[in-house]
């Protein structure tokens, strides 16, 4: 009980949650709107998967040497940099707006993306006490969770009612907000040791347990977050916004739980769970799709989504000393890019060669992998809180 009254809430844990709302947004109001920006290009989804795949491969590239740079103590700079290419790089898709040149301004956003938001998780990781720590990364992780809520369904409106010019500059706007806020803010001053470019050590090995059951989750994901708004307006059912507005709803709801369960009991709860939900939404929307069962993939997927994500992120950066919380969050975050790019990719693929229903049903195996690596790997690692709770260490 004496954890609870450690004080969680300041003004920079809330500015940086903000900051990350926003982040996500961008990210997010153009992700689910690609493909449409594809198709008016003259593109497929398998044009749209590869955009898909090329956007977190360069994220991935650019992680590694970004946790080097903040575990050297440049959180600041890193953040600004991140957050001036995804102010510019919506206002690039308007100025060159042909398929190439969209794929080069989608690879500096995906460049982009790494710099903003693994400078914004290590920034909170610095400001969480350690007690409350996974409860802080799942307030944190709420950031995602609205912005999961609302960016997919405005984006789409936008793109609707206004079109892609207001639906880009939509998404610059809300990044020129979180430069000013972050302007605001005071980071705590963090005692690293500076520490030359080594490449065996871009990687933190006690993140992978953690990183690699969840890249094998995402890897689902990244087909739902991609291509659900599509296939909707394919087959007739209500719009892609409102299966994100209830899938968000759901994954606020399991987020506000989520992080006091871990921290108390472990993550295991989530790794088991959050994939059986996950692999069940697909097989509704594979096998029986009518707009109930659309309706009830949305709020499984919410729950798969918002009880794994946050629980593995506190895993992969809870044993992770100040000097190397930089790369046990770049480790992360390359294997949340690594799920959503190529299960992406591999989901266009699986649509242009058999279509949509059986795209779903196929990707499930990929929620089946993740739940044998946690259960041979995961949750037998120092690094998992299941773990630890067992053998009583803090």
């Amino acid at each position: 009980m004496e954890d609870q009254h450690v004080k969680l809430w300041n003004k920079n844990f809330v500015l940086i949650i903000i900051i990350n709302f926003l982040v996500f947004m961008n990210h997010l109001m153009i992700l689910s709107t690609f493909p449409f920006y594809i198709e008016y290009l003259g593109g497929s989804e398998a044009v749209s998967g590869l955009a898909a795949a090329l956007f977190s491969i360069i994220a991935v590239v650019f992680r590694p040497f970004i946790g080097w740079m903040l575990d050297n103590g440049k959180r600041k700079t890193i953040l600004i940099i991140g957050l001036c290419g995804m102010a510019l790089m919506p206002v690039g898709y308007l100025v060159f707006a042909t398929i190439y040149l969209a794929f080069v301004c989608r690879m500096v956003h995906g460049a982009s993306l790494a710099f903003s938001n693994t400078s914004t998780s290590t920034i909170a990781t610095d400001i969480i006490p350690k007690p409350r720590f996974a409860e802080g990364m799942g307030m944190f992780g709420l950031a995602t969770a609205l912005a999961t809520a609302v960016a997919p369904a405005l984006g789409l409106a936008l793109m609707d009612s206004m079109g892609f010019t207001t639906l880009f500059l939509f998404a610059a706007i809300s990044i020129v907000i979180s430069l000013v806020l972050f302007l605001l803010m005071k980071l705590p001053k963090v005692e690293v040791e500076k520490k030359p470019l080594n490449l065996k050590g871009l990687v933190d090995k006690d993140a992978l347990p953690a990183s690699v059951t969840a890249l094998t989750f995402m890897l689902t994901y990244g087909a739902l977050e991609n291509f659900t708004a599509k296939f909707a307006a394919d087959q007739g059912l209500p719009s892609g916004g409102i299966f994100f507005a209830i899938m968000a709803a759901a994954l606020l709801a399991t987020r506000l739980l989520a992080g006091k369960v871990t921290d108390r009991h472990g993550e295991s709860v989530f790794a088991y769970s959050c994939n059986i939900a996950m692999l069940a939404a697909f097989l509704l929307l594979g096998l029986f799709p009518n707009v109930a069962t659309y309706l009830f993939a949305a709020v499984l997927a919410g729950f798969g989504f918002g009880g794994l994500e946050p629980a593995l992120q506190s895993m992969a950066v809870a044993i992770a000393p100040p000097e190397r919380r930089g790369s046990a969050n770049s480790t992360f975050l390359c294997a949340y890019d690594i799920g959503i790019g190529v299960g992406g990719g591999i989901a266009g693929t699986l649509i242009s060669s058999f279509g949509y229903h059986q795209m779903f049903v196929m990707m499930v195996v990929f929620n089946i992998l993740s739940i044998i690596i946690y259960t041979v790997w995961g949750k037998n690692h120092p690094s998992s809180f299941t773990y630890r709770n067992k053998h009583g260490i803090k």
